[in-house]
């Protein structure tokens, strides 16, 4: 069972010098973008360069570099889900050196009284994916340790926010009414795809995950309602509260 898969015993199979070379340390802190609206943004408001790729049989992704307040940062678009997202994660710190990731997208509200106009720090995450169990021992929920530090900032910059678990699934087409009253009752305030598996890989490597969210869709008892998730996809004042995170960080 996967909740057994843990190990960290014996070494991985996979070096990531087959197919990057030796590691790199060209920046210290990394964007992960989920939006190519917002992605197109930084590459359009910003002078940036190729540093490095994500490669896979099904394409490349670049990673690029721009200057931020006299700092070098990388930003790379990264594919949804757990799985591919932290390990996108991985090969972006071995690229470039980064070990501060500044990671923002959208949710779907489990308590839309509670996040409607709001940005959402996740301080925990339900498990519902598979990649976490490889990175940390098996558990419900892992922590999102960086959370207080996110809620600051977003304070001080005057930003409405609220703070709670969230729900981490590999399968948005299985959210079924079921699932949410569970989560709910549990206290998730919100059901997203990538904060459990990016956050269990930075645990294992030692790296730091800066995530918050933003409410699209709301599910609500056996209701659902997409009105607002392509605003929350693409919002760009994510993009500019990401900027303001990583020069604090």
């Amino acid at each position: 069972m996967i909740i057994h898969d843990f190990d960290d015993k014996t070494s991985s199979m996979i070096d990531m010098r087959a197919f990057y070379g030796e590691r790199k340390h060209l920046v210290n802190k990394c964007f992960i973008l989920f939006s190519k609206e917002i992605h197109d943004h930084l590459l359009s408001s910003f002078s940036c360069e190729v540093i490095g790729h994500i490669g896979a049989c099904n394409g490349v992704t670049p990673i690029y570099r721009f200057d931020l307040d006299g700092e070098p940062v990388a930003f790379y678009l990264s594919a949804i889900g757990s799985a591919i997202a932290s390990g996108s994660c991985y090969e972006a710190h071995w690229q470039t050196g980064a070990t501060k990731f500044v990671m923002f997208g959208s949710c779907g509200s489990l308590d839309g009284a509670r996040t409607k106009g709001k940005y959402i720090v996740p301080t925990a995450a339900y498990r519902g994916e598979g990649a976490s169990y490889y990175y940390v021992p098996a558990a419900d929920y892992i922590q999102v340790k960086n959370a207080p530090r996110v809620a600051a900032i977003l304070k001080e910059l005057g930003a409405p926010h609220v703070e709670g678990p969230v729900w981490t699934t590999d399968s948005m087409l299985r959210e079924t009414v079921g699932l949410v009253q569970k989560r709910r009752a549990e206290g998730c305030i919100a059901v997203e795809m990538e904060v459990a598996g990016v956050q269990a890989l930075c645990d294992f490597y030692g790296l730091e995950l800066f995530d918050f969210l933003e409410s699209g869709d709301v599910l609500a008892e056996s209701s659902y309602d997409a009105g607002g998730l392509k605003s929350a996809n693409h919002d760009l004042g994510k993009l500019y509260l990401g900027l303001e995170i990583a020069k604090r960080i």
